[in-house]
């Protein structure tokens, strides 16, 4: 028997990405690296993210993680976006540590988001 890859938040964050897709209003980024692409893109209202959205190339976990990232910075203020949670993240969604990598584009992702706004 083989062991499920995946756990439940995994899998319910994957299957229904509310904030996949693109805002052609906001600021975007892309970074690459590690085999794999997160864009952001957002959209600040003084100060507060207004709205958030992705589009990823990677793995489920990367997807899931980027969901659940734009869930929690979305509607708090820009100034969050510096600290980024990422053993939190991993632990929730029982990230394999060989995915770290990957996790920690998405945390470059978020940072390099959070500066585009504030500047």
């Amino acid at each position: 028997m083989t062991r499920d890859p995946y756990n439940r938040p995994v899998r319910n964050l994957f299957a229904g990405p509310a904030h996949a897709g693109t805002l052609t209003d906001g600021v975007s980024i892309i970074v690459e690296d590690q085999g794999v692409r997160v864009e952001l893109s957002a959209r600040a209202e003084q100060g507060q993210l207004a709205a958030m959205r992705f589009r990823v190339w990677g793995c489920p976990h990367l997807i899931a993680a980027t969901e659940w990232a734009c869930d929690h910075y979305e509607a708090g203020p820009v100034q969050a976006l510096e600290v980024f949670p990422a053993a939190r993240i991993m632990e929730y969604l029982a990230v394999p540590t060989e995915k770290t990598g990957r996790i920690l584009v998405l945390e470059d992702a978020i940072q390099a988001l959070g500066r585009s706004l504030a500047s």
